[in-house]
């Protein structure tokens, strides 16, 4: 949802000192609890006794006949924007649901709560560790239990279909396997602590343009075999406890609707044929409808009680439209997910762990995890890990560029979270390096939207006080709220009903020479003068559109420029519009911007270079920014915004000795990547970013990460280069061709492969052997030994090729099958035992509509991502192994 108004098998023991761990499929813990029956029968309703003068047992589905049809209406619909409706009669209190993807934000709504900032799903996909998942899923549910939540709404398990989705950094990765792993471990940890994680976005909701109305015309098959994948895998493997329908619709060649109305992928596949006992949510705001949805599969709306449910939805039940059989299973699911959070009383909830999260320790989670994170993609000159200056090295550290001086650490839209903590890059590289001397330089522009006005310091009202004079005004203009403001974050919130506009007045000081851009942004009808100049008009009433496109997370400012030849003053007076969204709380959006005289990009580039030419080593800080990476809107380019591929040109040029660092979630294009001796990719690290790149630098941690997608050498080469919807429809038109396997049919090289990471060491893969077939899958045991000079982690990928005579036509040219993370002391041989499911074979018939395993001998070829693979072994997956069997790539 949008951002809210500031959201198998023991492996063989190796023949020395190793480590060995195996990919997900092999992990040995039990069940989840909520594989057993809602409550156990003996337990005694003592409520009910109470209430009905009898003692019976107690079950979910006697308190659903309990309940009248309004109360089973209320709680099929939101209580609020945050929580679910309470019946204390029967136990029940409220539930409440929290963003998101990197973090939790919490319940309250004064914008003060601050949270653990988890680093951005794509970099715990990078991992490509089920141990660290499980550790993300633990420190969920902390901070959930933390914030008082009981459902997160987290993951985001749809692929990155196209490298320009404004969303592809809240997304695990463009392959359905590794985002399937990956999530399963971190929604089972979590469940397990009584915590209940809902998946979204149900479903091929993989762009933003349009995305509350556009449709994706997926074919059956593809929808089956990659977009619908890791949903399955989530209820069968996770058993989630909730699912988030998205605001998208889906044509799967049979039926086109509204995924909320879509009954044959909501209702007949996610409940009738994978079993999904669990709730439906709808994506906020995205109920349009009440026959249709609620047939269509839909158990709760949200947010409430506005919408279309409350009273609709008890009218049609009243008149026969909607069946009261169909709304008690809504009501059903509603209960059983408050008794497995704890909500219900009488129910023991579920959880075989939940006491634990009082020992976890997030921060140094998320420490790990964002270092573990990193992918090396170059790295000639084996700078990693540097020497530290203690060590006589280092001493003198230019640290460039516009992500040095404000370091992007997580994605805009629903996934942000206020930190617990905000770390200084400058300080953490000195104490990284044992107190080296740090010089920090911006050296390029990145930015189109210059900062927000201070107005403490260059501000005054008309009467001359400190601050702004802001004014709520009615239909009427008359003023119904007003005063002074010496703070302002660009929102006033909870406007009053009857309020239509704020009215804002300050006179800003221009106290530097040179030019000075000054003006506001906002959204919606307003008007705009500044130094008694309308710069800007507009009659456009917004609602919850601006909510849902993000617009108003980042508004563009109308500016006025101004140069200045001795100090002046510029009065401000802007009416923007108050809005009132349904399901949302009213807000007035007004950004006051003022970018000041500053040094031109010539300039700061010419400083940047004279401190890197002094220095003992350069380290380049180059990425995006919330204008590029955010929920509401697609990218226009991969291309780094502003001049930042100069700077790192110029950089290496004066110090050869470089290391450049690419703080961005999703792809962008590194023309000067093949010219860089060291090149870190560190994505958006939330909170710990900083000293975890310190610790990656001077080695305490190995950046041991592997591309969870394609990184592109060329724009022209990208294979979905959009997802511009073309008369409302997003055409699927690669089919299963998602990602990296578009790239290998088409034949294309891009600039680093899926998979691809160097790490600090370097490894030989010596054999691989075929352990075991069965209804399982295959077992394989991959031997291969650390020939580098330090103890390192390597992830040992598995990519299946289809029989070279199979029946069945248009497959990849490989997938990946499976992985596992592999840790070796130097010199150390090593044996992995890593399963390649038996699904990892299959294909969906379109014929007979399910699953078939084409019979013949698949290549199983080993390596270290998609484009470096080491060996193979012939594999056919309905016989008995013939003996060990391997041969070179």
């Amino acid at each position: 949802m949008p951002l809210d108004l500031p959201t198998e098998a023991t492996a063989p023991a190796a023949s020395t000192t190793a480590t060995a761990r195996p990919s997900a499929d092999a992990d040995p813990r039990p069940a989840a609890a909520d594989a057993q029956p809602a409550a156990a029968p003996d337990v005694t309703d003592v409520v009910g006794a109470s209430r009905r003068g009898a003692v019976r047992p107690r079950s979910l589905e006697a308190l659903v006949a309990e309940l009248t049809d309004a109360e089973k209406v209320s709680l099929v619909v939101g209580a609020g924007l945050w929580a679910t409706t309470a019946i204390p009669r029967i136990g029940l209190r409220a539930m409440h649901l929290s963003d998101g993807p990197a973090g939790v934000r919490g319940v309250s709504e004064d914008g003060v709560e601050t949270s653990a900032s988890f680093p951005a799903p794509s970099a715990l996909s990078a991992t490509w560790d089920v141990r660290l998942a499980d550790e993300v899923g633990r420190a969920f549910a902390a901070e959930a239990r933390r914030h008082g939540v009981d459902v997160v709404l987290a993951p985001q398990v749809n692929l990155q279909r196209t490298p320009v989705g404004g969303r592809h950094f809240e997304c695990y990765s463009e392959d359905p396997e590794l985002t399937s792993r990956i999530a399963v471990h971190v929604v089972k940890a979590a469940q397990d602590r009584g915590v209940g994680m809902c998946v979204k976005h149900f479903v091929a909701n993989d762009s933003e343009t349009e995305r509350t109305t556009y449709l994706s015309r997926v074919d059956e098959r593809t929808l089956r075999e990659v977009y619908l994948a890791p949903f399955e895998r989530l209820v069968d493997e996770a058993r989630a406890w909730s699912v988030m329908g998205a605001y998208s619709g889906v044509d799967d060649g049979a039926v086109a609707a509204p995924v909320l109305e879509h009954a044959p992928l909501l209702q007949g596949v996610l409940k009738d044929e994978w079993g999904f006992d669990g709730v439906v949510v709808s994506d906020w705001v995205a109920t349009n409808s009440v026959v249709e949805a609620a047939e269509g599969g839909l158990d709760l709306q949200m947010p409430g009680p506005d919408g279309p449910w409350g009273e609709g939805l008890l009218a049609a039940v009243e008149a026969g439209t909607v069946s009261a059989a169909v709304l008690d299973d809504k009501v059903l699911r509603v209960l059983r997910m408050a008794q497995r959070v704890g909500a219900l009383d009488g129910f023991a909830p579920e959880g075989a762990e939940r006491d634990d999260v009082a020992s976890i320790d997030v921060a140094a989670t998320l420490r790990e995890l964002v270092a573990r994170s990193m992918v090396v993609l170059r790295d000639d000159a084996q700078a990693l890990p540097v020497l530290a200056a203690a060590d006589g090295d280092a001493r003198r550290i230019a640290l460039l560029g516009p992500n040095a001086v404000a370091p992007f650490v997580q994605g805009g839209g629903s996934s942000y979270v206020r930190p617990d903590r905000t770390a200084s890059l400058p300080d953490a590289i000195a104490a990284a390096f044992g107190g080296a001397q740090v010089d920090l330089r911006a050296g390029a522009v990145s930015r189109f939207v210059p900062p927000a006005l201070d107005l403490v310091s260059r501000c005054s009202t008309p009467d001359g006080r400190p601050g702004a004079l802001m004014e709520l005004l009615d239909a009427d203009g008359a003023v119904v709220e007003g005063g002074d403001v010496t703070s302002w974050d660009g929102w006033r919130r909870d406007v009053p009903e009857h309020a239509v506009a704020l009215r804002i007045r300050t006179t800003v000081r221009l106290d530097e020479p040179g030019r000075h851009e000054v003006g506001v942004g906002t959204v919606g009808r307003h008007r705009i003068v500044v130094d008694g100049q309308v710069v800007s008009t507009g009659d456009r009433v917004v609602g919850e559109d601006v909510i849902l496109d993000s617009s108003v997370n980042q508004p563009v400012p109308a500016l006025l420029t101004i140069d200045a030849t001795e100090p002046r003053t510029v009065e401000i007076d802007a009416t923007v519009q108050a809005a009132h969204p349904v399901g949302y709380r009213s807000f007035a959006r007004a950004d006051l911007v003022h970018r000041l005289p500053g040094a031109t990009p010539d300039e700061l580039l010419a400083d940047a270079v004279a401190v890197a030419r002094d220095a003992d080593l350069a380290i380049v800080v180059v990425g995006t920014n919330e204008e590029i990476e955010s929920e509401g809107y697609d990218r226009t380019s991969l291309a780094l915004p502003g001049t930042q591929d100069e700077l790192v040109r110029a950089v290496l040029a004066a110090n050869p000795r470089t290391v450049v660092v690419v703080n961005a979630g999703a792809p962008v294009v590194l023309p000067w990547l093949d010219e860089a001796p060291t090149v870190l990719w560190s994505w958006l690290g939330g909170q710990e970013w900083a000293d975890a790149l310190g610790d990656v630098l001077t080695g305490v941690t190995e950046p041991s990460g592997r591309l969870p997608w394609t990184l592109p050498a060329d724009e022209a080469d990208v294979p979905v280069p959009h997802a511009v919807p073309a008369d409302g429809v997003v055409e699927y038109h690669e089919g299963v061709h998602v990602g990296y396997r578009s790239w290998l049919r088409l034949g294309r090289t891009p600039a680093a492969p899926f998979g691809h990471g160097l790490g600090w060491t370097t490894w030989s893969y010596e054999h691989v052997v075929v352990a075991g077939t069965g209804e399982h899958g295959v077992d394989l045991d991959v031997t291969l030994v650390n020939d580098g000079p330090r103890a390192g982690r390597e992830v040992v990928q598995v990519y299946v090729e289809p029989p070279a005579q199979s029946p069945v036509g248009d497959r990849p040219v490989r997938w990946l099958g499976a992985f596992a993370v592999v840790d070796a002391e130097a010199g150390a041989r090593t044996t992995v035992r890593v399963r390649v499911d038996a699904r990892a074979f299959r294909t969906w018939d379109t014929t007979r509509h399910g699953w078939v395993t084409p019979a013949g001998t698949y290549p199983i070829r080993v390596g270290r991502s998609s484009d470096d693979l080491r060996l193979v072994v012939d594999v056919d997956p309905a016989s008995p192994p013939s003996g060990p069997g391997v041969s070179p790539a």
